[in-house]
């Protein structure tokens, strides 16, 4: 690696410090436009264009792919940190040594309504997990999602927990958060995309309708659902059947099974 590496031994240095806020913070991160990515596998998915920062620790500079592993980020100087000072500006409990501060990509909803003619939305009202929002976006690249819609009260999408949960999909499927989602569902239909909000009060199964038109698919909240007024402003109300007991799934579990009945459809 021919760049430039500078040595941060001490915790106190401003660089560590921020890095800590931005794991902390979603104010942080919004007010900076970075966020923290950490780990070797999703070091390797960054877009080169949008890395901003790169820490690694002194033993990961041991390693034998250490250099391979720098190479796209070779004529830029990396912060090379002391193993223990590394450790306290981690979110992971056995850090890999490697730790990027990564340029966030703001979408707009003409910009993603523009990238297919049968566009295929996967929306999110107030989810509040990380696992259920990483896990919906790593699923949603798997169903061939056109884009991610996630209204403003839901949980951070750049937060620790939640870039881990996506395994990289995070830099691959484009995804906004909206003001208001009941008027965001009404613009779509405007432009001829179906809205089926999935609701405990379905009017018809999940596997009834042609989603092989423009459509968007909407879950709520963990706890409480699609609100009221978001619900309304849907197409067309969906729900997945249950047997014994159960009165609802997992959002995740939900969301996934709605969207590869729409792969399936499609495919």
């Amino acid at each position: 690696m021919s760049g430039k590496r500078t040595s941060i031994t001490s915790a106190s240095n401003a660089k560590i410090k921020q890095v800590i806020q931005l794991q902390k913070k979603r104010r942080e991160r919004e007010n900076t436009g970075l966020f923290p990515a950490e780990g070797i596998r999703l070091f390797q998915e960054i877009p080169p264009d949008r890395l901003d920062q790169v820490f690694v620790s002194e033993s990961f500079l041991c390693r034998e792919d250490a250099e391979e592993l720098l190479s796209r980020w070779d004529e830029q100087e990396t912060f090379v940190v002391k193993d223990s000072v590394f450790e306290s500006m981690c979110d992971t409990k056995t850090p890999q040594g490697i730790l990027a501060l990564v340029k966030r990509q703001e979408r707009t909803l003409e910009e993603i309504l523009s990238i297919s003619e049968t566009p295929f939305f996967m929306m999110a009202e107030n989810l509040q997990d990380p696992g259920n929002l990483g896990t919906i976006l790593r699923t949603g690249e798997g169903a061939g999602i056109t884009a991610l819609i996630l209204s403003k009260g839901t949980v951070d999408i750049y937060s620790p927990k939640v870039i881990r949960s996506t395994m990289g999909s995070l830099f691959r499927v484009p995804f906004l958060y909206v003001e208001d989602m009941a008027e965001t569902a009404e613009l779509l239909q405007e432009k001829g995309i179906q809205v089926y909000a999935a609701h405990l009060e379905g009017s018809v199964p999940y596997d009834e309708p042609d989603y092989r038109k423009p459509a968007a698919l909407l879950v709520g909240n963990e706890g409480n659902g699609l609100t009221d007024r978001t619900a309304e402003a849907c197409s067309r109300r969906i729900r997945i059947p249950m047997e014994g007991q159960v009165e609802s799934l997992n959002a995740a579990m939900s969301a996934g099974i709605l969207m590869y009945e729409v792969h399936r459809q499609r495919n």
